[in-house]
């Protein structure tokens, strides 16, 4: 090997060794930082798995109780699930229940608590209570509470406490409405039909392909 050759292995031996000490305080706390990810990612990971089994635990602990009928139990439980999924879901379980048992204000009462945060199920939530309110004599509150209604259950539901409150056009708007966004093979359709006539509507007749 060449005296130039070593000379020139040598420097950058001595390059590589000024590297790593100018630069070895960045490549720890790199390391340690990356270590601190794994171990926060793998933390997280486990703690969300043990709160979402928790969760389900609890959920199915109120099922149990509404099964037994023991609703002032169910309904602590209920209360103690945090908002998201299983909350909502044992909250409409827990309004059918009450519902049932006679108890329309309190069914009333524990759908009002949701804080409906999942919006496919914030939706059912929504249009039920939106019902009870309506049979309570409550239409301006469904009104509100379906101010943005554009899907047709959701447009149904207005249109009901539209009629309630014995306004007739508003309802007629509704129920067309509903009409409109729905298949023409949709079960609810004959219902709604029936509803938009009692308002004085017309359905739309349906296009047929020449």
């Amino acid at each position: 090997m060449a005296i130039d050759e070593l000379l020139d292995e040598r420097e950058q031996g001595e390059r590589v060794k000024a590297w790593l000490r100018d630069n070895s305080l960045g490549l720890i706390g790199g390391l340690v930082l990356g270590g601190a990810l794994i171990f926060g990612w793998q933390y997280w990971k486990a703690r969300t798995q043990t709160q979402a089994m928790e969760q389900n635990a609890a959920y199915q602990a109120a099922v149990l109780d509404l099964t037994g009928g023991d609703l002032e139990r169910a309904g602590q439980r209920v209360a103690d699930l945090p908002d998201g999924a299983y909350g909502e879901l044992a909250a409409l379980q827990l309004a059918k229940a009450q519902l049932d048992a006679g108890d329309r204000d309190t069914a009333i009462a524990t759908l009002q608590s949701v804080e409906r945060t999942e919006p496919g199920l914030a939706a059912v939530v929504q249009q039920r209570l939106a019902r009870l309110l309506t049979d309570a004599g409550r239409g301006e509150e469904a009104l509100t509470l379906l101010a943005d209604a554009r899907d047709a259950v959701s447009l149904e539901a207005r249109g009901d406490a539209h009629f309630a409150l014995e306004q007739l056009d508003q309802a007629r708007d509704d129920y067309t409405a509903a009409l409109r966004t729905l298949d023409s093979a949709a079960p609810q359709r004959g219902l709604l039909e029936l509803k938009l006539s009692e308002v004085g509507g017309t359905p739309d007749e349906p296009e047929v392909e020449s």
